[in-house]
């Protein structure tokens, strides 16, 4: 997995990433002590807004903004990006005023809604060949994982030495090494003409006509929903199962979190190797098949929690991050394979944007029913999603997919690009 950092460009992309991430991490850390500071109890109205408008943003505006920077150079792009999210966190230290945080975390995330998929549909570009672009997913999977338990543990740590308000400059040091970063990497050019020559709206809807026309992506908009109810549900709930379920003391909630984590790190460590013998259907699907169970277990320990109901929470926490891996680590592949060189950054958006769209659903399920009907409840509901998620990817993915059908998927997105224009000949 290792091997592929040889590649001089994506490595200091990698690198990017990684310093972009913790800044992020902190900045959740951060943002969580400016809304108790500003709003006290009434801090979880606070930030639950603030990831309302973080998933608006992602929604709404991320096929719009790609379908306006889509003819622009990559590399302004995801600068320009990484410098807006710099000056709204350095700005974050002088809040005084709810309002102004949703302001701030509008603009903020408009940017990560343009950095993320500029960044994520270039790498198949810089890594042609498919093991390595296999590995770099890994990669890239791994470092999600290792930055949701690294950047709490330096979070802590700097806390200790200085106030939450100077945490924030971690943020926008993350954001500037990675704008650092991409500046000094070689990217390949995309001229103007080999973007779609076609109205904006049809720009914008692009992405989203072409993952309805193509059945595995089809697939990937269930698997979509099968992930967003686990992860709402260990994001949300967590703190409830053990703090309230379990009786556990406060440190046990870092170590439920970490065997979440720990199972995704496992199979993203696997992937390619596992890819490689299986292929994606079979990987992908399982992990499908899995969460309903995982969730199920977790629903029914809520009404009846056994003595072993601690170790029972691991296996279980253990099981749905390392099914959401198993789906969360090909997906870019499929998204790879079905595009195009000019139609890869709709494809991606569309997935950043419908994927986020998701949580839209699950995140309220896991707080709002939770709070009003118990968490057993909002398990239930959590896994009947999860359910319908699963059921739509095994009946929208065909079991027997033709070779051609690559070719068939460009020539369906070829239908979505104008007709070239004819020269006249010559007299």
């Amino acid at each position: 997995m290792i091997s592929v950092l040889r590649n001089a460009t994506y490595r200091r992309l990698f690198a990017a990433q990684v310093v972009a991430l913790i800044g992020t991490g902190l900045l959740t850390v951060a943002l969580g002590l400016l809304a108790y500071d500003l709003a006290g109890s009434n801090a979880g109205a606070v930030l639950g807004t603030a990831l309302t408008i973080k998933m608006l943003a992602y929604v709404g505006l991320a096929p719009v903004i790609n379908a306006l920077v889509a003819r622009w150079p990559k590399k302004p792009v995801l600068i320009g990006a990484d410098l807006v999210r710099a000056a709204m966190a350095l700005s974050l230290p002088f809040i005084t005023e709810a309002w102004q945080i949703y302001v701030v975390i509008f603009l903020l995330q408009s940017a990560s809604a343009t950095f993320t998929p500029a960044f994520q549909s270039l790498i198949p570009t810089i890594l042609t060949d498919e093991r390595d672009y296999t590995r770099a997913l890994s990669l890239s999977r791994l470092a999600y994982d290792m930055e949701a338990l690294a950047s709490p543990a330096l979070a802590a740590l700097l806390l200790t030495v200085m106030s939450y308000n100077k945490v924030f400059l971690g943020t926008v040091a993350g954001f500037l090494v990675s704008a650092f970063m991409v500046a000094s990497s070689v990217l390949p050019a995309v001229s103007a003409a080999e973007a779609p020559q076609s109205p904006l709206w049809h720009r914008t809807t692009l992405g989203a006509r072409i993952f309805w026309r193509n059945r595995r992506l089809r697939s990937l908009l269930a698997l979509n929903l099968v992930v967003a109810a686990p992860t709402a549900l260990v994001l949300v709930n967590t703190v409830v199962y053990v703090r309230d379920v379990l009786q556990r003391p406060d440190a046990d909630l870092a170590v439920a979190l970490a065997c979440f984590g720990v199972g995704s790190m496992a199979v993203a460590l696997s992937a390619p190797r596992v890819l490689e013998r299986l292929g994606d259907r079979t990987v992908m699907l399982s992990g499908a098949a899995v969460v309903p169970f995982a969730m199920a277990g977790a629903a029914s320990m809520t009404w009846a929690a056994p003595d072993s109901g601690w170790w029972l929470l691991l296996l279980l926490w253990f099981l749905l991050g390392a099914a959401n891996s198993t789906i969360l680590t090909p997906s870019s592949r499929l998204l790879r394979e079905a595009s195009t060189e000019e139609t890869r950054p709709y494809v991606f958006t569309a997935q950043f944007s419908l994927s986020h769209a998701c949580y839209i659903l699950a995140y309220p399920l896991a707080g709002w029913v939770g709070a009003a009907a118990g968490l057993g409840w909002a398990a239930a509901g959590l896994t009947i999603v999860a359910m319908i998620g699963s059921a739509g990817a095994f009946l929208s993915w065909p079991r027997h997919e033709a070779a051609g059908a690559m070719g068939r998927a460009g020539e369906e997105q070829k239908s979505d690009q104008p007709a070239p224009q004819r020269s006249r000949p010559r007299r």
